[in-house]
């Protein structure tokens, strides 16, 4: 077991359960956590703009939703913008230089409802992602409705739906290498790779036995992608040779939320848990775990790498906080 080295920055967010939370791309201090009142479950939902300060966390801003939200990201565009998806089926579009909000309301989720799903709960967005290629300017989102869709947020419909999946979408995420292609993590146990100009995926990896809950690209390789899901273990692919898994990480007691890798460090990537824990790993050693975080009493389902400050990390948990550290194993020179 290890603690977060160094000083740990937090904030408890009264009634509000942490889903998801990332770093402001362009200020150091500055991160946004996607919250939902009972658990997701019921009531409404809150985007929070938090800062950092010599002694935690402080809240800059909030906006609320009316219903719960499950995640944020922030534009490539503009500092002030962000997007969030809730379970009412719709995405929305903050500017955060504005009082209120939100600015824009993509609703377009609602529109399929899967055979044998409970109509009240099969549009929630699990999962938006805002492309970070050039000259890209592309929303993705993935929905219990089993469906991925892509959104430009100028435009107020979506260009494509991506139909494949056979359960709940859980995970969308852009290549940061090739523009227009994304990943998708589902439900139905499969990883499946897609080109924004086809609505067929490109490549279905069976990659668990398990519903899968996340999905990232190695910022390093753009053949390499992570995935996490409920069977507890986390498995590496290479979309070049896809029969076996590169890497297996095993470590955590209940299912994986999400999983990240490190933009610093190739080989090091970041997973949190149903089982209350934020755990680092390095694949390339025999002996992968690097560290244990166990700060949280709740299932923890938010996490973030800091591009902008080297060896930075936020989570977000069911425990009502927010909490911003620096491992101790990401400061060791790998």
């Amino acid at each position: 077991m290890a603690s977060a080295g160094g000083m740990t920055r937090a904030i408890r967010l009264p009634a509000r359960h942490g889903y998801a939370v990332e770093f402001s791309p362009y200020v150091p201090t500055r991160l946004a956590c996607a919250a939902s009142q009972n658990y997701g479950i019921s009531g409404c939902g809150t985007l929070f703009l938090l800062d950092q300060n010599d002694t935690g966390l402080v809240c800059l801003k909030s906006f609320e939703w009316s219903d719960a939200m499950f995640d944020v990201t922030w534009s490539e565009i503009s500092e002030n913008v962000l997007v969030t998806s809730s379970g009412d089926g719709s995405l929305q579009i903050w500017d955060i230089s504005k009082p209120q909000g939100p600015v824009h309301v993509f609703k377009e989720h609602t529109q399929e409802t899967p055979y044998g799903t409970l109509k009240d709960t099969c549009h929630q967005v699990y999962s938006v992602d805002w492309s970070q290629t050039r000259g890209d300017q592309f929303v993705i989102s993935g929905s219990w409705d089993h469906t991925a869709k892509l959104w430009d947020p100028s435009v107020g419909k979506s260009l494509c739906t991506f139909i494949g999946h056979e359960n709940i979408v859980y995970s969308t995420i852009w290549s940061p290498h090739i523009s227009g292609c994304f990943a998708s993590a589902s439900g139905d146990q499969t990883l499946r790779i897609w080109d924004v100009k086809t609505p067929v995926s490109k490549l279905v990896i069976p990659a668990h036995q398990a519903e899968i809950l996340s999905c990232d690209w190695c910022k390093y390789d753009q053949n390499l992608l992570v995935t996490g899901a409920v069977d507890c273990s986390l498995k590496g692919w290479d979309l070049r040779n896809v029969r076996q898994p590169v890497f297996e990480l095993h470590g955590h007691s209940y299912a994986i939320r999400r999983v990240k890798f490190s933009p610093f460090h190739a080989s090091i990537l970041g997973s949190c848990s149903y089982d209350f824990t934020v755990r680092f790993w390095d694949f390339s050693k025999a002996a992968a775990l690097l560290e244990t975080v166990e700060h949280h009493t709740e299932f923890t389902c938010g996490l973030d790498f800091s591009i902008l400050v080297p060896g930075q990390v936020a989570d977000s948990a069911w425990d009502e906080t927010v909490k911003v550290y620096a491992p101790s194993s990401l400061s060791v020179p790998q």
